[in-house]
């Protein structure tokens, strides 16, 4: 398989290596046949990231992809708790308290793990991301890069980030926004979580498998061979394939979650253009009223700052390359590390546990529209980006096809005609080679998004803007 990606000349800045103080088996890696494996072992922090990790990581997936041997390469964590919790936030804290020389070395640390996650998204081997348990923050940005992402029934996945006064980093600026609707938004502002099945059926995972099946398909991944000619894309087929071969069906206790008249609220309050209109639009919610209210309290105990920042970084970022994502998700990591939010929130919910923070400004309602707050954070600031591992870059995910089908695609195949319902769903389950779930994922799309002609009886598709128009509460 063709490696052809142009990585940089190996500069000290470029040359990641373990560090004598880092910790002895904090990362494991295991071969077999041609599988390779990556084994996050921090179990007493839910595998939680930081340097020494990331410093054993890079290197070997480096080594990986120049050999003929390494055919697929698996990333999980030990145990059954947690795939990773997120970065280690404790440790930057601390760090940003002793001034600028420890903010540096706090943003030095995003620097690297934003180096790693571009490394993933544009990896020239097949990897896979085992999302077994607490799939969260930093963890999230060493699974939703890769081609294959498997949930399990214990994933639970969220960009908790506003909670502790930052913003959903990790390449979230790419993939959150680049979600349907306002979900991608809704997410990112309100820190919601996915609970099992939900990670795939919102497109977060490519599969669905039962946890007690994962030794099983790791032997069954290991025993693949390719042909030298193969492409990436060849390969990545046939390990598609073989992981669907252990999916056992789909819970029928778990409907979907992000659907009907949830996801309709979702699209009329989280496609709003600035804060103020979305919390607006909240409170004018009537059909889902009870979820309008629990969402404004939630956005009012998150970072007033890291809301307008996030709501930003959503507008920006669909039109973002996957490199400029970790450039700028650099610079604005770096400020929120000189930011009072980052160390306070981090402090009150995870070192003094009170879960009082503090936050400046205190509230959304001291923010106004002249303050422009988020404005600071997008102001790209020295002569250098960060510098990444290879210049290899592209606009969309190039293997989404392995993902759930987007609305668009839906939309697509509703409006050439031709096609009832029912075979619409079917049209995209044998473009997706039977994989389960698909039908359950277009059906929902096109119940919320057509409606029936009255007078012809034919099914109309609904606009964007109709989807997101609030409608007086007398309508109803």
């Amino acid at each position: 398989m063709a490696t052809d990606s142009r990585q940089y000349p190996q500069s000290e800045e470029n040359v990641i290596k373990e560090l004598k103080h880092d910790e002895k088996e904090d990362v494991l890696f295991n071969t077999i046949f041609g599988l390779r494996s990556i084994e996050l072992n921090r179990p007493k922090k839910l595998h939680s990231l930081n340097g020494s990790m990331i410093r054993k990581i890079i290197p070997r997936l480096q080594e990986w992809a120049k050999s003929d041997m390494a055919n697929v390469i698996i990333i999980k964590g030990t145990g059954s708790r947690a795939f990773c919790a997120g970065g280690d936030v404790t440790s930057l804290a601390i760090n940003n308290t002793k001034g600028e020389e420890g903010q540096q070395r706090s943003a030095d640390y995003f620097a690297l793990e934003y180096k790693l996650n571009h490394l993933i998204a544009t990896y020239k081997r097949p990897y896979i991301a085992v999302m077994d348990g607490i799939t969260m923050g930093g963890g999230v940005g060493l699974s939703m890069h890769a081609p294959l992402r498997i949930a399990t029934e214990k994933t639970v996945f969220a960009m908790p980030e506003t909670t502790i006064g930052f913003f959903p980093d990790v390449g979230a600026s790419f993939f959150l926004p680049r979600m349907p609707g306002g979900v991608g938004t809704y997410l990112a502002l309100t820190s919601e979580r996915l609970n099992g099945v939900n990670a795939f059926y919102a497109g977060v995972a490519t599969h669905y498998i039962h946890s007690t099946t994962l030794p099983a398909l790791e032997h069954r991944l290991a025993e693949l061979r390719f042909k030298d000619y193969e492409t990436m894309d060849q390969r990545l087929e046939l390990i598609d394939s073989t992981i669907e071969e252990f999916c056992t069906g789909l819970p029928h206790d778990e409907p979907i979650f992000l659907s009907g008249e949830l996801r309709k609220a979702i699209d009329r309050c989280f496609t709003k253009s600035n804060v103020l209109d979305i919390i607006a639009a909240l409170k004018a919610e009537h059909i889902m009223k009870e979820w309008a209210e629990k969402t404004l309290a939630t956005l009012h105990q998150r970072s007033p700052t890291s809301v307008y920042v996030s709501l930003r970084q959503m507008q920006l970022g669909r039109n973002w390359s996957i490199s400029e994502t970790f450039q700028r998700e650099h610079q604005i990591a770096s400020k929120f590390m000189r930011h009072p939010d980052f160390t306070e929130g981090v402090h009150a919910l995870l070192i003094r546990k009170d879960g009082a923070p503090k936050w400046q400004p205190a509230s959304l309602e001291d923010i106004k529209p002249g303050d422009h707050i988020a404005d600071p954070f997008f102001e790209v600031e020295g002569r250098q980006r960060l510098r990444l591992l290879s210049d290899d870059d592209y606009k969309e995910y190039p293997h989404r096809r392995f993902s759930i089908p987007q609305e668009h695609e839906v939309e697509t195949v509703f409006k050439a005609g031709g096609k009832t319902m029912n075979q619409i769903a079917n049209h995209f389950v044998q473009e997706r080679h039977g994989k389960q779930g698909i039908k359950e994922v277009v059906a929902e799309i096109l119940e919320r998004r057509t409606k029936k002609n009255e007078e012809t009886g034919e099914r109309l598709w609904i606009s964007d803007s109709e989807a997101e128009e609030v409608k007086p509460a007398e309508s109803w």
